[in-house]
């Protein structure tokens, strides 16, 4: 019986393997010092209890990293940054490791269950927006959030380093954070959708360069025509609003045209892939056909 069972499992494991990525098993081991960039950054979110942190370095993979500077985000800071309320519980945590430039930005959510509103791709996008470049985010939560609060940890991590981000900049960046949760939310749009159109809309006004309010609007409606969304006129505005603060502010998307036309690629990936979700559906399903007949077997 131990050699069937033994047989058993490693097939069982031959079918995880062949279906989820390779990334999820592999460990980049220890890492040591940049130091040209620095050491990584950590900023836990206050609000933590001591066995909630430690759950929190554990997921963020703090101890491969031979040193850390590490950081707490509160709610002053939340109000300091954006001007949110300082009375807010923070529980959000991001690690930031900085990369060499023309390396991008990626953001990776650990703890996809925990983020409710906010998808990697709405993060790339507000932190784009922010003026956060060549950097690898992490963002982590033990309990169930938001998520919204992340993005004042990563101001805090930066500000904490010496480097200043644009204030109205980071304003904006929480603002576009908020309305595309609250569309996705309000309207039952996919968040991915949201997220494809943010970026749309970006890299048509890097292309165009609009110099009026009404060409904003245009590109905004073009946008929303070519991806078939419909808004309500108040969500419509706030678009609107958003883009022409942007355009006030000088922000220069052309600077990240290559990272916006990566991420409208791995956003279409996601929403279009059904030949993966239907495959790891299967083998899951098939998984616990082989588990429920086998243990069958232990009583025939």
């Amino acid at each position: 019986m131990k050699k069937r069972f033994g047989l058993w499992l490693m097939t069982a494991v031959l079918i995880m393997a062949a279906f989820f990525p390779s990334s999820i098993f592999a460990s980049t081991g220890d890492q040591g010092i940049n130091e040209k960039l620095g050491v990584p950054i950590v900023v836990y979110g206050a609000a933590l209890s001591e066995s909630q942190r430690s759950k929190v370095t554990e997921l963020l993979e703090v101890d491969q990293h031979a040193e850390v500077d590490e950081f707490s985000v509160n709610g002053q800071d939340l109000a300091n940054y954006i001007g949110g309320n300082p009375n807010s519980n923070m529980y959000s945590s991001v690690k930031i490791v900085h990369k060499d430039n023309g390396s991008g930005l990626s953001v990776d959510i650990v703890t996809p269950d925990n983020i409710t509103q906010v998808t990697k791709e709405m993060y790339t996008n507000a932190l784009l927006t922010a003026g956060v470049e060549n950097a690898e985010v992490l963002v982590a939560s033990s309990v169930k959030v938001s998520g919204h609060s992340a993005l004042t940890g990563i101001y805090k991590a930066y500000d904490a380093k010496g480097v200043k981000l644009d204030e109205e900049r980071m304003k904006v960046a929480s603002d576009e954070l908020d309305i595309a949760t609250d569309i996705a939310e309000e309207q039952g749009i996919d968040r991915d959708k949201i997220s494809e159109l943010l970026t749309e809309i970006k890299k048509a006004i890097a292309e165009q360069d609009p110099a009026t309010k009404e060409e904003v609007e245009q590109i905004v409606q073009e946008q929303l025509q070519s991806l078939n969304i419909e808004l309500s006129e108040e969500d419509r505005q706030r678009l609107i609003d958003l883009f022409e603060q942007m355009r006030s502010l000088n922000i220069n998307f052309d600077q990240v045209q290559n990272q916006l036309e990566d991420l409208t690629g791995s956003i279409q990936d996601l929403i279009n892939d059904d030949g993966f979700w239907n495959s790891l559906r299967n083998a899951v399903q098939n998984f616990f056909n082989s588990l429920i007949n086998f243990i069958k077997s232990l009583f025939n």
